[in-house]
C-alpha cells in the first residue's frame, strides 16, 4: 500500500501563490509510476490539474493551469509539489494528490489517493 498525505493548502487572496505538497510513504513507487493533483470544487466532477513519473522526467498540466502551475519532486523527501502562481477564485476546491502505480494515466488506475486539502481564493 502507498500512503499519501498533502499539506500546504489554505486562504489566499486571487493572484496570490500556495505550494501544496505531497508525501508518500510504505510501499515504493516505480519510477514510471504518476503522482498526480486532481482537485474538486463544490458541485463539480472531480479534474486532473497536473502528473509527474515518479522519476521526475516527465510532466504533464491541464490546459487551464498551464504556465501558472508548477508540479515537482524532491527524491530525499519522496515528497511531489504543486506550486501554483496567479490563483483564481474559480480554482477554490479540495486539492487531492494520487498516485498511478503502473503509469497509465487513466484516472481509474489512480488507486491510491491522499485526503485532500483545501485551498480557498477569495476576490
Amino acid at each position: 500500500q502507498v500512503q499519501l498525505e498533502e499539506s500546504g493548502g489554505g486562504l489566499v487572496q486571487a493572484g496570490g501563490s500556495l505550494r501544496l505538497s505531497c508525501t508518500a510513504s510504505g510501499r515504493t513507487l516505480n519510477n514510471y509510476a504518476f503522482v498526480g493533483w486532481f482537485r474538486q470544487a463544490p458541485g463539480k466532477e472531480r479534474e486532473f490539474v497536473a502528473r509527474i513519473t515518479w522519476s521526475g522526467t516527465t510532466t504533464t498540466y491541464a490546459g487551464s493551469v498551464k504556465g501558472r502551475f508548477t508540479i515537482s519532486r524532491d527524491n530525499a523527501k519522496n515528497t511531489v509539489y504543486l506550486q501554483m502562481n496567479s490563483l483564481k477564485v474559480e480554482e477554490t476546491a479540495i486539492y487531492y494528490c494520487a498516485a498511478d502505480q503502473w503509469g497509465t494515466g487513466s484516472f481509474n488506475d489512480y488507486k491510491y489517493w491522499g485526503q485532500g486539502t483545501q485551498v480557498t481564493v477569495s476576490s
